[in-house]
């Protein structure tokens, strides 16, 4: 019987195709593996058991559901998670009272609206109308135009937010959403205005965010006087930060995977051109610098980037900056060399075919680097071979892979006419700094030695069920309230796990969960009743030295008080509790 909705999008939806739409999940027989997208390893330790419905990271020590698993990766709070995966599902929600509604959902709603607005400008608008006809002949399609939701922004003032408040939505809410201004003065306008307005989306497929387009016909109209950006961008919100969402990853990930390799480009158009000529694993960083948490978002769709960015590679320091970062974090790396002075939307709508050739003979960013220093340089000379060196020496310290590494320096040795002892000296001597790591989306608290013997015994008796029959009343008073009640149970009813998720607390169900699907990961047969004795042994002996600590503290507190008889007797329990050590 399904009581909520709760109940019934978990009906609906496999926990499986849930996350595998968000990271590539490899099958390991009945559960899937991955790498956690929640910490850096190099060691898959993130698994998702298709029978519990539960996933877990054994590295991190995150877990739950798949309304869990969307809090984390989109970070946002259960309600949200629960409306995601509604619209997943398919299940409509009861209305929510207005005064239960969150700012951010609040704001999520803003952003949607004025998405509808501005497509709605497009589509009915004389101006809008025009601006359709400019991107059919900038070779944007209809089709394209309502897939990507393209819109228009009016060039009058305040066209957005008098619709906004309308709707009831405050001023204030308007531009903590990023979508106006005030001045000075206290004036209030919209921030996009006369702009061909491309939504920027969540990986849910929320709009978020806005980039717009300045549109000559009406942005004259619309602007001050000075000198116009092309391109305005939300700013960084309770929503969006343009540090953590790439363009179009979110309708575009699936290819990404599928293709095992991302292509990167720095616009929306670009993007949009490729996506319609039929290369769907592309994604834009809309103009900024790749970031640490862009390329661990991307890691887990692929780790292979074609970057095809229009740009002079030794004079951008942002974007070599970026490629470092990938560079470091072990990603193979290719560029794609676009003809002088085109970008890849250029390129396409000029011949699509020659986009799939450029793509397909992107050459190895060391391969590139290569050719492009030794083109600027003699290497015959001495000034030359410091300035080669110079430029390849950093770019080949930071090869994670000290064989492929390897295979660089001996190139490079072989180019210059030196020994590869000197080029690994002044290998040495090059020091790169590391980037800032990301840290876990939630910090877990550290596991004591306790936490994880009363773990274990728990993985041993789920591993051979008569183990328990062994533990005796005063056995069970060494143990935490959790895992008293497991295995209270587990002695009781045995490994029915139908009838032990009536009898147990959710939160003793979920970890025996957890720890049911680590037994079926660790398939290694061993002594389970000699180890279950020595975890059991050793509970005991971290029993009695917390108690002889706890036993100290009040014999020095006694002997304060000059309290002879009260020291006589606590002495006599702590030497009885000392030898009871020794013989444990």
């Amino acid at each position: 019987m399904i009581n909520s909705p709760i109940d019934e999008i978990k009906n609906k939806l496999d926990i499986v195709e849930v996350i595998g739409s968000y990271i590539k999940l490899k099958k390991t027989g009945a559960n899937y593996r991955a790498l956690c997208p929640f910490h850096s390893e190099k060691t898959p330790s993130f698994f998702v058991s298709p029978a519990r419905q539960i996933w877990h990271c054994f590295g991190c020590s995150l877990g739950g559901d798949i309304f869990g698993f969307v809090k984390q990766i989109e970070g946002v709070e259960f309600g949200d998670a629960l409306r995601i995966l509604a619209q997943r599902a398919g299940v409509q929600l009861k209305p929510t009272r207005p005064e239960l509604i969150t700012e951010r959902q609040r704001l999520y709603r803003i952003c949607e609206l004025s998405c509808q607005f501005f497509e709605k400008q497009l589509k009915e608008s004389k101006t809008g109308k025009t601006v359709q006809q400019y991107l059919l002949k900038r070779g944007i399609t209809k089709e394209s135009q309502d897939f990507w939701r393209l819109g228009y922004a009016p060039g009058a003032w305040r066209s957005l937010s008098d619709f906004l408040i309308s709707k009831g939505y405050k001023k204030q809410e308007i531009q903590r959403v990023g979508l106006s201004i005030s001045d000075e003065k206290g004036n209030f306008y919209d921030r996009f205005r006369g702009r061909i307005m491309f939504p920027i989306f969540s990986l849910s497929s929320q709009p978020i965010a806005f980039s717009g387009r300045i549109f000559e016909d009406s942005g004259k109209k619309a602007e001050k006087p000075k000198i116009i950006a092309k391109y305005i961008n939300s700013p960084n919100t309770l929503l969006y930060d343009k540090g953590k969402i790439l363009f179009a990853l979110d309708k575009n990930k699936v290819d990404i995977r599928k293709q095992d390799n991302c292509i990167l480009v720095e616009g929306a158009i670009d993007v949009i051109l490729s996506h319609q000529a039929g290369i769907k694993n592309i994604v834009a960083t809309m103009g900024t610098a790749l970031t640490s948490y862009q390329l661990d978002i991307l890691k887990r769709y692929s780790q292979k980037l074609t970057l095809a960015f229009d740009m002079d590679m030794a004079g951008d320091t942002a974007t070599k900056r970026g490629i470092d970062l990938a560079q470091e974090k072990g990603f193979e790396i290719k560029i794609a060399i676009l003809p002088k002075e085109k970008d890849p939307a250029l390129v396409i709508v000029e011949d699509k075919e020659n986009w799939k050739n450029i793509l397909e003979n992107a050459k190895l960013i060391l391969d590139f680097y290569f050719e492009n220093t030794f083109s600027k340089f003699d290497k015959e000379t001495p000034e030359g071979k410091r300035e080669i060196s110079n430029a390849l020496i950093p770019v080949i310290k930071r090869i994670p892979n000290k064989i492929i590494q390897s295979h660089w320096v001996q190139k490079l040795a072989n180019e210059l006419k030196t020994r590869e002892d000197d080029v690994l000296e002044e290998l040495e001597k090059v020091k790169i700094e590391k980037p800032e790591q990301e840290k876990s989306v939630l910090e877990q608290p550290k596991k004591t030695r306790k936490d994880l013997l009363e773990e274990r015994l728990i993985f041993l008796v789920l591993k051979n069920q008569k183990l328990v029959l062994s533990l005796g009343k005063q056995d069970f008073d060494l143990f935490s309230k959790k895992i008293n009640e497991i295995l209270f149970f587990i002695k009781d009813i045995g490994l029915d796990f139908d009838k032990l998720k009536e009898k147990l607390s959710p939160d003793c169900f979920k970890f025996l969960n957890v720890i049911s699907l680590k037994t079926e990961i660790e398939q290694k047969q061993e002594d389970y009743e000699k180890e279950f004795e020595k975890c059991l042994n050793e509970i005991k002996t971290l029993e009695i030295k917390q108690e002889l600590k706890e036993i100290s503290e009040r014999i020095k507190e006694a002997e304060q008080k000059k309290e002879p008889e009260k020291v006589k007797l606590l002495t006599e329990k702590f030497n009885n509790l000392t030898e009871k050590l020794k013989i444990n």
